[in-house]
C-alpha cells in the first residue's frame, strides 16, 4: 500500500494522522484476510474491532473534511485523496468478519450499507461501468408479500425470472473477469507504489485500479449478502413461530425394565413358550394306550404257538437223525451233495431264467 501523502492545504498533523488510520486499519483487513486462523479465534475478532474502530475514525474525520463533492469530476480529485473512496467498503469487508452468530442479521445488514456507500460514491464520480443494486427499502420483505397476498412460488420461475437469472450469472462472470485482470495489473503497479519509486501517475493508477476492484467485491458481497438476509429472517420467522406455540404436554416417565434370564429372556428366545412339546412320542404313546383310545387296541392279536411248537419239534427231529446217523437221512444227503457237483447253481430254475 502507498505510503501517505500530504497534499492538502488543510492543516498537517489532521491529514498525516488520517492517512495513519487508513494505512493501518488497510493493512489490518489484508492481515486478517489472509491470517491461517480460525476467523472465529479471539486474536482476529480484536483485529477485527480494532480495524473497524480505525477506519470508522477516518470515515468521520474525511467527512469533517469535505473531501469529496457532489459536484466534482473524478479528475479533480487529487491522488493523495483517492485512497480514502476505500474506506466505507474496508469498513464493511472487516464487519463481514465478525462472527457474533446472535447479531448476524445486523452486522450483514451494516455491511452492506457499508458497501452501498461506497458504489454510490463511485456511481457519482462514474468511476466504472456498473449496475447499482437495489436498496434494502426497494425490495419487499417476505413479511410484507405474505400480508398482500403478493407471495408467489418460488419453485416454478416465470420466463422473466429465468431471464433475469441468466444476466445475473452473465453479470458475475463478466465481474469474475474484470477482478481478474485488475489484480494482475495491480500486482504489477503494487511494486513500483511500494518501492516508492512511484510518480503521480503511477499512483494515481494504482488508487484507481484498487477502487474498480473493490465495486467488484462489493456488487459480489452485496448479492451474497442478500440471500443470506433473506435466510435469516426465515430463521427468525421460525423461531418466533415455535415460541408462540403452545407447550407440549410433558409424557409421563416411562419405566425402566431389565430382561431376566428366568422369565422375559426365556420367552424371547422360544424356552417356556406355550406351543413347545411337553413328552416324547413314547410318553404319548403309553398315556394314549393306558386311556385305551388306540385304533388297533380293540383288536385281539392271534398267538401263533402251535406254529412255532412244530418248527421247534422239527428241528429237533433233524437233530436226534442226525446224531443217530439215520440211514434214510445220510444216504438222502449224499445223494443232494453229488446232485450239487453235477449241476452248477440254478440248473432248472426256468421260471427265473437262472
Amino acid at each position: 500500500m502507498a505510503e501517505c501523502e500530504n497534499t492538502n492545504d488543510v492543516s498537517i498533523a489532521e491529514p498525516s494522522k488520517l492517512c495513519d488510520l487508513l494505512d493501518r486499519g488497510w493493512k489490518i483487513f489484508e492481515e486478517v484476510d489472509i491470517a491461517n486462523e480460525p476467523l472465529g479465534s479471539t486474536s482476529i475478532q480484536v483485529k477485527v474491532k480494532r480495524g473497524i474502530s480505525m477506519l470508522e475514525e477516518a470515515s468521520r474525520m474525511v467527512a469533517q473534511l469535505d473531501l469529496f463533492s457532489r459536484n466534482e469530476e473524478l479528475e479533480e480529485i487529487a491522488t493523495a485523496d483517492l485512497k480514502y473512496l476505500l474506506l466505507p467498503a474496508l469498513v464493511g469487508a472487516l464487519t463481514m468478519k465478525q462472527t457474533s452468530r446472535d447479531k448476524r442479521l445486523e452486522v450483514v445488514q451494516t455491511a452492506r450499507a457499508y458497501f452501498m456507500d461506497f458504489l454510490k460514491r463511485c456511481k457519482e464520480y462514474n468511476t466504472s461501468q456498473f449496475e447499482l443494486p437495489n436498496s434494502t427499502n426497494e425490495s419487499t420483505s417476505p413479511d410484507e408479500e405474505s400480508e398482500n397476498g403478493n407471495l408467489t412460488a418460488k419453485s416454478v420461475p416465470c420466463p422473466s425470472d429465468l431471464v433475469s437469472m441468466a444476466e445475473q450469472r452473465q453479470a458475475k462472470i463478466e465481474r469474475y473477469r474484470q477482478k481478474k485482470e485488475l489484480e494482475a495489473r495491480l500486482s504489477d503497479v503494487r511494486r513500483a507504489v511500494d518501492s516508492g519509486q512511484a510518480d503521480e501517475e503511477v499512483s494515481r493508477d494504482f488508487y484507481l485500479l484498487n477502487v474498480r476492484r473493490w465495486i467488484t467485491v462489493c456488487l459480489d458481497e452485496i448479492e451474497s449478502i442478500d440471500q443470506e438476509v433473506e435466510i435469516l429472517k426465515k430463521m427468525d420467522g421460525l423461531k418466533q413461530g415455535a415460541a408462540k406455540q403452545p407447550p407440549q404436554p410433558v409424557r409421563p416417565p416411562m419405566k425402566p425394565f431389565i430382561l431376566t434370564k428366568d422369565a422375559v429372556q426365556a420367552q424371547v428366545f422360544g424356552a417356556g413358550y406355550p406351543s413347545l412339546p411337553t413328552m416324547t412320542v413314547d410318553d404319548w404313546y403309553e398315556q394314549r394306550r393306558n386311556q385305551g383310545v388306540l385304533p388297533d387296541q380293540a383288536i385281539p392279536r392271534k398267538v401263533t404257538v402251535e406254529d412255532t411248537d412244530a418248527k421247534e419239534r422239527e428241528e429237533e427231529d433233524k437233530e436226534r437223525k442226525a446224531e443217530n446217523d439215520d440211514e434214510e437221512s445220510l444216504l438222502k444227503a449224499r445223494n443232494w451233495d453229488d446232485w450239487k457237483d453235477t449241476n452248477r447253481r440254478g440248473y432248472g430254475n426256468r421260471h427265473n431264467m437262472g
